[in-house]
């Protein structure tokens, strides 16, 4: 039997399909913990013997309750415990951050085991622009509050993350479609798995592709940022002026940037050029 690790929190990145993702570190970690916090007792035990430990488990999930995170503070303080959740790095769109927030506060260890995230291997296979992204976790199930959602994002000048399920996928792709327009798109599901597929185009021939056709499996959707619109140059050095007469060269042009729909780097290059 392998010796315990010192005490403190560990947060374990699990595989999000193929066993075989788990990394080395992450199920060394397993096997030493002295404890292990799982979403859900039956996918982690699959999870345990593949790592090849038979380690103590408690329930810890989204609806656990504060007597519940404070018992595992009290192990934390005197033992190894991993926190995994079902599939992926923990926090991402599941339970988690109370607790580490909690152990921060009372001082104790906390340890990172990076690995599988399904949000970032969709970003890596979609073929749209990765050097600014937003997560956007799961939009809301109701139409009215999922639109206003994505009515705030519209202006992100990012490409966006989404995870979503089967049923609602085309549903969802048509409300990206109506409120953030002709985008670039892929949607990604089974990352890793034996029927693993990408699909691009836009939104709306997403929307049109998924609308009575809902695949299986887990999904991730990946949206392009939006396209630059056209700006004179009279039109930008007439906002910039505006906004350097109160502000730094690097805010104004930040402010004027997302206002008028054009790249960071040209509000500031001309920003920069203006203050002289």
């Amino acid at each position: 039997m392998e010796p315990s690790l010192p005490p403190g929190l560990y947060i374990v990145a699990t595989p999000i399909g193929n066993l075989s993702d788990l990394s080395p570190r992450a199920a060394e970690t397993l096997r030493r913990a002295d404890l292990i916090l799982a979403e859900d007792k039956r996918v982690t035990a699959k999870l345990l013997a593949h790592a090849g430990t038979k380690a103590p488990m408690a329930v810890y999930h989204d609806h656990s309750s504060e007597a519940d995170r404070q018992r595992a503070l009290e192990a934390i303080a005197t033992r190894a415990v991993a926190l995994v959740s079902d599939a992926g790095t923990p926090l991402i769109s599941d339970p988690g951050y109370k607790l580490v927030r909690a152990a921060r506060l009372a001082g104790l260890a906390i340890y990172t085991v990076p690995g599988p995230c399904a949000a970032i291997a969709a970003l890596t296979v979609a073929g749209l622009p990765t050097d600014r992204f937003l997560f956007g976790g799961f939009l809301p199930a109701k139409a009215k509050a999922r639109n206003d959602a994505i009515a705030e994002l519209a202006a992100v000048r990012a490409s966006l993350v989404f995870y979503e399920s089967g049923p609602r996928l085309g549903e969802c792709l048509g409300d990206l479609a109506q409120g953030l327009g002709e985008r670039g798109a892929a949607v990604v599901r089974e990352i890793s798995k034996l029927h693993e597929e990408c699909v691009t185009g836009s939104l709306a021939e997403l929307a049109e592709r998924y609308r009575d056709a809902p695949p299986k499996g887990e999904i991730v959707i990946v949206v392009g940022p939006p396209a630059e619109r056209e700006t004179s140059e009279e039109e930008l050095d007439h906002a910039l002026r505006l906004a350097l007469a109160t502000q730094t060269p690097s805010r104004a042009a930040a402010d004027v940037a997302q206002r008028l729909g054009i790249g960071r780097k040209r509000a500031y290059a001309r920003a920069l050029e203006l203050s002289r």
